[in-house]
């Protein structure tokens, strides 16, 4: 056999994953999944999971699935998908420099947005009405992965997925899982300003004078300088935090943009038709549950929920086009 490759099998994987920092979960000691599995020959359950996720529809429709502009015109504007990169890279650099599992913050972050209605945050506001509470696509993230595309994955990424928004409690239960909440708020804070100054919403100098004084004047030097606070302060408070200083700063221009961007008057008019669009798409496949195509729900499902499993996950291009079809008068002949 040659000497110049090394097989790498599953045991020898989880024995280098007893060097990581105490903090570290291990594959090894997982909760575990739903179903019981025979183990992988090579992967461990976390390195499976991971690949699991990117062989999902629900993945793949994150390339036509809006980050903050709904169906921008031009090649170079943020998209679900090229946001979920960004957050993993992000998270696998500060696992990696922490000692912590870089698989399982690898398939946190990968599968943190499935969920994701169309049209962003106005897609979650406009179907909360029929839940009657908040629709958050991190709890449909959940539901994707487990239900609709049930991918058995196991308790830790589907807990990291479930906690990686900041507005979920309670937070993970994993170290990484809490590397994905910054990494995802990392990313599309760099992300965001960088589409809303190629936009021309913004220029460099609208921007707040500590975030340019803090992180520098380009989102290269923001993500780096972002990170180095995660992993400096986790060192520091023996857990993943971000310093306080440069914690509120953040939080600042996290108010910034959302004054000055995603809920700029300019927007509003977009924002209400998007609502719109959404909501009478839930309605008609509420009103009709004959045509939900059987793939996109589940037998048990309530009119309601089908349809919310039906339009949640179309790509805004699609919504579009149904809603068209459905609404958009048609020329006499």
């Amino acid at each position: 056999m040659s000497e110049r490759f090394l097989r790498r099998t599953r045991e020898i994987r989880e024995e280098a994953e007893k060097a990581l920092a105490s903090a570290a979960a291990r594959s090894f000691e997982s909760k575990g999944r739903e179903m019981d599995e025979e183990p992988d020959e090579y992967r461990t359950a976390f390195e499976r999971d991971r690949d699991r996720i990117i062989h999902t529809k629900a993945f793949r429709r994150l390339k036509h699935k809006t980050q903050v502009f709904i169906n921008p015109e031009g090649d170079h504007f943020v998209t679900r998908l090229t946001h979920t990169l960004q957050v993993t890279q992000i998270g696998r650099s500060m696992a990696a420099t922490l000692g912590l599992n870089e698989a399982l913050t690898e398939a946190i972050c990968l599968g943190h947005d499935v969920g994701h209605s169309p049209f962003g945050h106005t897609g979650e506001d406009a179907l909360t009405p029929f839940v009657g509470h908040d629709w958050l696509h991190s709890a449909h993230s959940v539901r994707v992965l487990s239900v609709l595309e049930p991918q058995n994955l196991t308790f830790e990424v589907l807990d990291g997925i479930r906690a990686h928004s900041w507005r979920v409690n309670p937070p993970p239960v994993t170290q990484e899982g809490m590397l994905c909440r910054f990494a995802d708020r990392i990313a599309y804070l760099t992300h965001d300003v960088a589409d809303a100054i190629r936009a021309e919403i913004l220029g460099l100098s609208d921007l707040p004078p500590a975030a340019l004084t803090r992180f520098g004047d380009a989102s290269r030097l923001w993500i780096n300088e972002m990170i180095r606070a995660v992993v400096d302060y986790s060192l520091e408070a023996g857990e993943v935090a971000m310093d306080p200083a440069t914690l509120e700063i953040m939080n600042d221009l996290r108010s910034f943009m959302f004054e000055r961007v995603y809920l700029r008057p300019e927007a509003e008019a977009q924002r209400i038709r998007a609502v719109g669009l959404i909501q009478n798409l839930v309605d008609y496949f509420s009103a009709h549950p004959e045509e939900v195509p059987p793939s996109t729900t589940v037998p048990e499902a309530n009119p309601v929920t089908a349809a919310i499993d039906f339009v949640a996950g179309m790509t805004d291009r699609y919504a579009i086009t149904i809603h068209d079809e459905l609404f958009r008068p048609r020329l006499l002949l």
